[in-house]
């Protein structure tokens, strides 16, 4: 009986992973009727400034999209401080505003309240979840659906790289680019997948209790959310760092005890972190490269990602095996990653 509960640790977040190939081209298939009247709400708005609210998981998939309205569309965009709507009960103009709310259940009290009291305030309100109704929707005034599937584990995956797509697709819509060039994406995230090294990686750091991320550019919230799924699923400290932070101080912790986890996407974003994995290197840290094959100083260990991904795309693969790893790692501390303790599913904040 032992044995038979053991073998079915973490086989929803095992599940849910390998469905995002599918699940990833279902959504190609199927966002353009989703996104033209959307897109066509957001031009006539003509809004100078984009705000996203989200918490956990979603909040890196905005942090990502943070990233892609300032370089695709360039207009500034921030994410949202909600105790100011929710704690101190400010009310910003947000006249020439577009509000983009994230969240897998839409269940949060606070993402909701702040974007009932945005739309209030004159901002164009949009949501993006992976429910059917939810308090969010009813909040926001435009609604858009992951359709990512039902979720079962606690830790997010599959609606993680969901929500990354459509926010992309929303941005490049908008910004009047060629959505094709996400036409491969399935066939990376598929790649991704089983990338032997990484059970090497869940080995090697099976009993850390402390571990660095870090990237520059598309590739920090992937780092960022690599740190809170080994945090959530294998209970160890996790510190993410952008590489330019990593190098203002945080960088005199690093020694050979703290594995760092390094992102290093193709372009601009994997030139800057150079110096970053050479300053580690200088350290005798123990780190581990993410990315395509010749991108970085040989280390072991290395996982190494399909090469030619626009680095826009890229963090919609780089998350796959770093999901994996914390999946396998959390298994090899007898964790169960399905059910991490004192977690749900639907976390209510205010």
């Amino acid at each position: 009986m032992n044995d038979q509960l053991t073998d079915r640790r973490g086989a929803l977040m095992a599940a849910e992973i390998a469905e995002q190939p599918a699940m990833l081209q279902r959504i190609l298939a199927a966002q353009h009727d989703a996104l033209g009247s959307v897109v066509q709400r957001l031009r006539a708005h003509d809004p100078h400034t984009v705000l996203l609210v989200a918490r956990g998981t979603s909040d890196h998939a905005a942090l990502y999209a943070k990233y892609l309205v300032e370089t695709r569309l360039g207009l500034p965009a921030g994410l949202v401080s909600t105790s100011a709507y929710t704690i101190y009960r400010e009310s910003p103009r947000l006249d020439g505003v577009a509000w983009i709310a994230v969240s897998q259940s839409g269940g949060s009290p606070d993402l909701a309240d702040s974007t009932r009291a945005a739309r209030a305030a004159g901002a164009l309100t949009i949501s993006l979840t992976n429910t059917a109704s939810s308090v969010l929707q009813d909040a926001a005034e435009i609604a858009l659906h992951l359709d990512a599937g039902e979720e079962k584990a606690v830790a997010a995956t599959k609606t993680y790289t969901a929500s990354l797509l459509w926010l992309w697709l929303l941005v490049e819509t908008w910004a009047g680019g060629d959505v094709a060039a996400a036409a491969p994406l399935p066939g990376w995230v598929s790649e991704s997948l089983d990338i032997p090294a990484v059970l090497d990686v869940a080995s090697r750091y099976r009993f850390v209790d402390k571990l660095v991320t870090t990237s520059r550019g598309f590739g920090y919230p992937t780092a960022r959310e690599a740190a809170l799924k080994l945090m959530e699923t294998c209970y160890l400290s996790g510190h993410a760092f952008s590489g330019a932070d990593l190098m203002h101080g945080p960088l005199a912790m690093i020694d050979e005890d703290r594995p760092v986890v390094a992102v290093v996407p193709e372009g601009r974003g994997g030139t800057a972190l150079q110096p970053v994995l050479t300053s580690l290197r200088d350290r005798g840290a123990d780190v581990c490269v993410v990315g395509p094959a010749g991108l970085a100083p040989e280390s072991a260990p290395r996982i190494t990602l399909p090469s030619g991904m626009p680095e826009q795309l890229a963090p919609i693969a780089q998350i796959v095996p770093l999901q994996q790893l914390a999946r396998l790692m959390a298994l090899s501390r007898g964790y169960d990653p399905d059910h991490p303790r004192g977690l749900h599913k639907v976390t209510q904040t205010r």
